[in-house]
C-alpha cells in the first residue's frame, strides 16, 4: 500500500507547472482560442493605430496594384527566356502561350516605374520638415506594392506594408520602413488600417485583391460612409477595357453622377496633382 501511494504521488503534476498556471496574457495557447477572437481583433485594430501615432504619421495614400508586374528589367528576362524555349519547341501550346504572357507582362511593366516614380515624388514632396504626411502604404508585397515603396525609400522617406498572414508564403519587400511593417490575421481590420488616414487611393492595374479593395472603396464613398478620399485608377485604357462602366449607368445600376468617384491618370505627376488640388499640400518639387 505504502508503495502505491508513492507511484500515485510521483505521477501527479507539480503545482505551478501546468498551463493553468500562465498568465492570460502569456498564455498564446490560450489566446489563439476561438473565444478570444473579440480580443485579438481589438488588438489587431490598437496595435498598429498606437505605433503610427507614435511615428507621427498623421494622413497617408494608399497604393494597390498587382503582385505580379514586374519592373521592366526582370519583365524583359522572362521575355528572353520564354521566347528561348518557344525557340527550342516552336508548335508547343504551352510555350506560346508563355511567351503572350510574358509579352503582355512587359507591356504592363511600365507601370512599375509609375508607382517608384509616384513613391518617390509624393514622399519627398511630403515628408519634410519631420512632417509625416502623405505616407505611402501598400499591401506591403512585391510589384507594384514594392515599386512604391521603393520610391518612398528612394527618397530617404518613411512607407507602410500592411501584410497578412497567407496560406502560401509572402514576405516583406525590402523596402518598407521596418517600423511600419505589420502583419495582420485579419482582414476587416487591414482593411480598416488602409483607410483610416488615407486621403487617396491610386489603383494600378491588379488582380482580384486590388479589384477587391478599389470597389470596396468606392462602395463606402458611395454610401457615405467615408469621405474625403480621392481615388485614382491608372492607366485609362486598361481600367476602361476591364470595366464596362457606360454599361453599369445604361442599366441603373449605378448613377452618372457615381463615376465622378474616381478619376484618371497616367503618369506620377499627374495622380499627384490631382491628390494636391483635392486636399492641398506642399507643391511639387
Amino acid at each position: 500500500m505504502g508503495a502505491g501511494s508513492s507511484d500515485e504521488s510521483s505521477s501527479q503534476q507539480a503545482p505551478g507547472t501546468s498551463s493553468s498556471y500562465i498568465p492570460a496574457d502569456h498564455d498564446i495557447d490560450f489566446l489563439q482560442r476561438d473565444e478570444l477572437r473579440p480580443l485579438r481583433l481589438g488588438l489587431e485594430l490598437l496595435k498598429p493605430e498606437l505605433i503610427q501615432t507614435e511615428q507621427g504619421i498623421r494622413s497617408t495614400i494608399v497604393v494597390f496594384g498587382s503582385a505580379r508586374l514586374m519592373e521592366p528589367s526582370r519583365a524583359r528576362q522572362a521575355l528572353e527566356q520564354a521566347s528561348t524555349a518557344l525557340q527550342a519547341s516552336p508548335d508547343d501550346r504551352t510555350c506560346q502561350q508563355r511567351v503572350a504572357l510574358a509579352e503582355r507582362r512587359l507591356a504592363l511593366s511600365r507601370y512599375y516605374d509609375v508607382a517608384r516614380e509616384f513613391g518617390r515624388l509624393v514622399s519627398s514632396t511630403c515628408q519634410i520638415d519631420g512632417q509625416c504626411d502623405y505616407v505611402i502604404v501598400t499591401g506591403g508585397g512585391p510589384g507594384i506594392m514594392e515599386a512604391a515603396n521603393r520610391g518612398a525609400a528612394d527618397a530617404g522617406a518613411k512607407s507602410m506594408g500592411l501584410n497578412i498572414t497567407l496560406p502560401h508564403e509572402q514576405r516583406p519587400n525590402p523596402y518598407i520602413t521596418p517600423d511600419l511593417c505589420f502583419q495582420f490575421r485579419y482582414f476587416a481590420l487591414r482593411k480598416m488600417h488602409f483607410l483610416l488616414r488615407a486621403r487617396a487611393l491610386v489603383v494600378f492595374p491588379g488582380g482580384f485583391g486590388t479589384l477587391d479593395e478599389l470597389f470596396e472603396t468606392l462602395t463606402l464613398l458611395q454610401t457615405g460612409k467615408t469621405r474625403n478620399i480621392t481615388i485614382i485608377l491608372m492607366g485609362q485604357a486598361f481600367w476602361e477595357r476591364l470595366i464596362n462602366w457606360p454599361l453599369l449607368i445604361e442599366e441603373g445600376l449605378v448613377g452618372p453622377e457615381d463615376l465622378a468617384l474616381f478619376h484618371f491618370a497616367e503618369t506620377a505627376q499627374q495622380a499627384w496633382d490631382l491628390i494636391s488640388r483635392s486636399h492641398g499640400g506642399p507643391s511639387a518639387r
